[in-house]
């Protein structure tokens, strides 16, 4: 197999949810995360999901990548059912969630070990080949605790992107960082979207985080956490963040949003009576 093989891009996934609802019990109360949520995101695709904490953002992207169930409803996957996590859909997080005891390089090899039909020379390739996507050839060699915030997150999306999934989920991944490396990352992420073609579903709370990086922003509302209202971001790509066409979109979504953001009357949680 070659490298070229190998690192070909795949076709993207098409995601379908429909109707999902999800709630969370415990002995002191329940929380209805998730009533009755659908949405289609097309093939290579990037939609951003915005809303405020406690909205079910990021739990709806756990149960797209497997990690969680619905309590009703499901979601599709190339019209397959998704019922556990696999090498199509590869998460990326808030924090880089890498090992410390391991360089750059092994890292990323890691993600490759459960991918068959590659031999170790052809997965150090493909490694290398997308530490290079995301310039960081030349760190190959150093550990976790020799990187900045903005390098760390760089080898994690090498790390989600080297399995070559259809669909790349991705839960606040620049929340931590400073507003240049931000910035940094925003041309970065576009650039790597146009030319790997992935489907993406970007989770954050920033609405101009979502503008710049998204063909459609989808708004929810909390408690229970539902979808409100969807915006085109119908603007040339690479955006900058800060040009003022993209303000405008901004705008227009941030005063949306705050008409969704207060929660339903008594639906934020419920007590359990003892």
């Amino acid at each position: 197999m070659t490298l070229q093989t190998e690192v070909q891009n795949e076709a993207s996934s098409k995601l379908s949810v429909q109707h999902v609802s999800k709630t969370f019990r415990s002995r002191a109360r329940v929380v209805h995360a998730l009533d009755d949520v659908s949405l289609d995101v097309g093939e290579g695709e990037f939609v951003c999901l915005v809303g405020p904490s406690g909205c079910g953002k990021s739990t709806l992207l756990n149960i797209i990548a497997g990690l969680d169930l619905a309590d009703g409803g499901r979601v599709l996957t190339d019209g397959a059912p998704v019922a556990a996590p696999g090498r199509d859909r590869m998460m990326m997080f808030q924090e880089s969630a890498l090992f410390p005891w391991l360089d750059v390089l092994s890292n990323v090899l890691f993600g490759l070990k459960l991918k068959p039909g590659l031999d170790a020379g052809e997965r150090r390739k493909v490694a290398e080949f997308y530490l290079k996507l995301v310039g960081l050839e030349k760190f190959h060699r150093a550990f976790v605790h020799e990187l900045s915030g903005g390098m760390k997150q760089r080898v994690a999306l090498a790390r989600a992107l080297a399995p070559n999934p259809r669909a790349l989920l991705m839960d606040e991944p620049f929340a931590a960082l400073d507003a240049l490396t931000r910035e940094q990352l925003y041309g970065d992420l576009q650039r790597i979207w146009q030319e790997r073609k992935k489907t993406i579903v970007f989770v954050t709370h920033n609405v101009r985080e979502a503008c710049c990086l998204g063909d459609r922003v989808v708004l929810f509302s909390p408690h229970p956490g539902r979808i409100r209202e969807e915006f085109k971001i119908d603007l040339p790509r690479p955006r900058d963040i800060n040009s003022v066409d993209l303000a405008r979109y901004s705008t227009r979504i941030t005063a949306a949003l705050k008409n969704y953001a207060r929660p339903e009357s008594g639906a934020e949680l419920v007590e359990v009576a003892e």
